[in-house]
């Protein structure tokens, strides 16, 4: 090879390492300028995210939102500011039996199994009216929602009837279906509307099972929790009838038995 053609070859190779170095050099500019607009967009995204979230963490909870509504819609046969006041019971009937109940509390469960029959009995025959306040403290101290959703589908069987709402109560207080206090099953309206096919004036009604899903009285449910704090009831079950509360002889506690029932109400029927 002569040197004349030993240095043009050393030409050609320079170049064309020249022009690979070029063409690298923007395929790299290329990547650069990718990678930090993808970056931004991660950016911007994950930004986007955290603002969302902010957002929705500062928005109230379904029953937050139901306990600050201006609007009330109460069931049927309800009375007083906001459909609180719940009466169930023949008109005549000269006697009031208040009573402050929580759907997820056990000693309620328990009074309802011994002495619910018999309250049920004495209302049909006149002895007494029963007035009914719900309560949801223990979806405060066990957490969840189960005590609130109860009581709003207790507020739709009371808007099919008195005699809807009695039953039902019986039915979420059974030995059949009332959980364990650490279990917040009536928190699933699937489970409410179950139960609610123990009752025959609520299985299959369409009504009732649409207000119940839809939470049509979850707002009231939270005025009738609030008419119970305000009550200066400090537990459940508690009965009283004309201001006294209703214990079982020789303690504090609620009459859990027909015994001991008939007993403290026979005290103030006198």
């Amino acid at each position: 090879m002569s040197k004349r053609n030993s240095q043009e070859n050393k030409a050609a190779a320079r170049e064309r390492l020249k022009i690979e170095r070029e063409r690298q050099a923007k395929k790299d500019k290329a990547r650069r300028q990718v990678i930090v607009a993808v970056s931004a967009v991660a950016v911007l995204a994950v930004a986007g995210g955290i603002g969302y979230a902010v957002v929705q963490a500062g928005k109230p909870t379904q029953w937050e939102a139901a306990a600050d509504a201006k609007s009330i819609k109460a069931p049927k046969n309800t009375e007083g500011e906001n459909g609180t006041t719940v009466v169930v019971g023949k008109p005549e009937a000269k006697k009031t039996l208040e009573l402050y109940e929580d759907s997820r509390c056990p000693v309620c469960a328990t009074f309802e199994q011994g002495v619910g029959a018999t309250v049920d009995k004495d209302v049909a025959d006149g002895k007494y009216k029963i007035k009914y306040v719900g309560a949801t403290f223990i979806d405060n101290s066990d957490q969840g929602e189960g005590s609130k959703n109860a009581l709003s589908a207790l507020g739709a069987a009371l808007n099919v009837s008195p005699e809807a709402f009695l039953k039902y109560k019986s039915a979420l207080y059974s030995t059949q279906f009332h959980p364990e206090e650490s279990q917040d099953k009536f928190a699933k309206d699937s489970y409410l509307l179950e139960v609610a096919d123990s009752v025959p004036a609520l299985k299959g009604n369409a009504e009732f099972k649409k207000n119940v899903e839809d939470g049509t009285f979850d707002a009231w449910a939270m005025k009738m929790s609030k008419a119970f704090d305000e009550s200066g009831v400090r537990g459940t079950p508690t009965l009283k009838m004309d201001g006294k509360t209703l214990t079982a002889e020789g303690s504090e506690n609620p009459p859990l038995t027909v015994d001991a029932f008939n007993t403290a109400l026979a005290k103030v029927l006198k």
